[in-house]
């Protein structure tokens, strides 16, 4: 979706206008964003449209319990302490998890931040008779927090948190769960949708403004609890222009001054202009992720594997301008969980048509497959591109694909739902294709391998059901020994790529352009962006 130029044009006009000055001290230093998504992400708590929002309107405004390092580049990040200054599991009950809360810590409304309110968003999002419940935010977070059974208020400025199993990574789960304000939702008549215009969190960012499809105006918040993660720029205008090329322009003409996704093709253009092109390894993979489900034409790992060995995954680099790396699993090859996996992913024609030839399949009996895929959107790389390559390719092993393109948000809830629900199984769609982050051992492997976690109950989309995975899965909640979590880690990832669960294609490397004024941004090798970062 190609957004009104005319209308682009004549807000990029005005924009100098909103540049007013701090107290007469110094102009106010602003960045304008060009972001790949067709609308600002949901601003109350819980951004919606997938991963990439939460550098947008979710780790700008709010906090977690948990936060991700994501102000450094030169290495992977780690889990830091957040809202919560520590945490612990219960010696004698592992399945119960103590967080001893920051003191003094201010929403931007001015209300106190406490164990209070800590209960009152978890309910937010999962007490669904509570008078607080947004079923928007309980969407996006809710299969990002499977393991949470219960939790209460311990102390004023402690809370516990008790899971459904003993699950020793659960706190990757909790940099995904943002708290926003009591005080703010109660001011605005327990609104949601007036919050959305006037949110609160205790984040290094207030917004100031918000245009739905237009754009959103984050300032810094001077009294930010966090001294060490103050804002370098003073106002971060967020522009949403779905269509790469006219990011691209903006940028050229001076309308933003940085974007994500450059398209491959202007790239000479940008580099020879004096713009920046900055990327970083990226935890992150571009999948077609198959339904398992009884009657899918992927139930077949003969099939699966064809699929796995019919792409020329360099090609698709090209394709990306360089801005990929081909994908052998779900996991790069360094990552200390590839395991040994005997399914050697490349690409080989002879042995995909001779796999699908075994599965029954040839020139006379095509297989005939539908998959739901995005416009685009922060994550789906070039998708449309892409996706057209992938169909040629599968087509000359008699693979005939058809898509369903849908807008991103509208594929997240197709994802959420699981393959067997009707929105997919009934309009006969038995693949999605889904940008997915796996910067830790939940979000690349258990979310997806773990049969508990079967959609809706979490976004094993496609019903994947391996009881050796299972029990591996099993272990690994129960020990807090890195090295065994790791060991058994690879086993699942190995036992994955062998079963085929997924086509996998490319790592993506986050690619984003910058205007010359910009003078730093810090891209972490991650999905998170820390925003605080960016100094103009």
């Amino acid at each position: 979706m190609k957004p009104n130029s005319t209308k682009l044009s004549r807000w990029f006009a005005a924009l100098p206008l909103a540049l007013v000055m701090h107290g007469g001290l110094h102009a106010e230093t602003v960045a304008r964003y060009g972001i790949s998504m067709a609308d600002i992400p949901l601003t109350t708590g819980q951004p919606d449209r997938g991963a990439g929002a939460y550098q947008f309107t979710g780790h700008t405004l709010y906090d977690p319990l948990i936060a991700w390092e994501a102000n450094i580049g030169n290495r992977p990040g780690k889990l830091v302490p957040g809202l919560a200054s520590e945490w612990k599991v219960d010696a004698k009950d592992n399945k119960k998890w103590v967080f001893t809360l920051r003191k003094g810590v201010k929403f931007h409304d001015g209300s106190e931040f406490n164990a209070d309110a800590v209960v009152w968003n978890l309910d937010k999002v999962l007490a669904d008779k509570s008078p607080q419940f947004d079923a928007k935010q309980s969407a996006q977070v809710r299969p990002r927090i499977p393991s949470i059974a219960a939790y209460r208020k311990v102390g004023d400025y402690s809370v516990e948190i008790t899971t459904k199993e003993v699950d020793a990574l659960f706190p990757y789960q909790l940099p995904w769960f943002l708290i926003s304000s009591p005080a703010q939702w109660e001011k605005m008549g327990k609104d949601w949708n007036k919050v959305a215009a006037k949110p609160s969190g205790t984040g290094p960012f207030k917004l100031d403004k918000l245009v739905p499809r237009e754009r959103a105006d984050l300032v810094k918040n001077t009294a930010y609890w966090d001294k060490a993660r103050m804002a370098k720029t003073d106002r971060i205008v967020l522009v949403p222009i779905p269509d790469a090329m006219t990011r691209a322009n903006a940028l050229l003409n001076g309308q933003v001054d940085i974007i994500e996704t450059p398209p491959p093709d202007v790239l000479p253009q940008l580099k020879g202009a004096g713009f920046k092109l900055v990327q970083n390894v990226t935890p992150h993979v571009w999948p077609y992720h198959f339904s398992t489900q009884p009657g899918s034409p992927w139930t077949d790992i003969r099939v699966r594997k064809a699929a796995n060995l019919a792409i020329d995954r360099s090609s698709v680099v090209s394709l990306m301008g360089g801005l990929a790396t081909p994908a052998k699993g779900q996991l790069d090859p360094t990552s200390p969980w590839f395991g040994k996996p005997e399914f050697k992913i490349g690409y080989d024609l002879p042995a995909a048509r001779a796999l699908m030839a075994q599965a029954g399949y040839g020139p006379s009996k095509p297989l005939k497959a539908k998959v739901i895929i995005a416009q685009g959107g922060t994550g789906q790389m070039l998708s449309l591109p892409m996706n057209e390559f992938i169909q040629q390719s599968l087509a000359e092993i008699g693979i005939q694909v058809t898509f369903e393109v849908v807008e991103l948000e509208n594929l997240y809830l197709h994802w959420r739902s699981g393959a067997k629900a009707d929105m997919n199984a009934g309009k006969g769609i038995t693949a999605i294709n889904l940008g997915y982050v796996t910067a830790d051992p939940f979000y690349a492997l258990t979310r997806f391998a773990d049969s508990r976690y079967v959609a809706p109950n979490g976004v094993n989309w496609g019903g994947y059901n391996n009881p050796k995975v299972d029990a591996a899965l099993d272990q690994i909640r129960t020990t807090f020994d890195t090295k065994k979590q790791d060991g058994l880690l690879s086993f699942v990832h190995q036992t994955m790529v062998n079963d085929a669960l997924m086509l996998w294609v490319v790592h993506d490397v986050n690619p984003h352009a910058l205007s010359p004024k910009v003078k730093e941004f810090v891209q972490a090798q991650h999905w998170f962006q820390d925003l605080t970062t960016l100094r103009m």
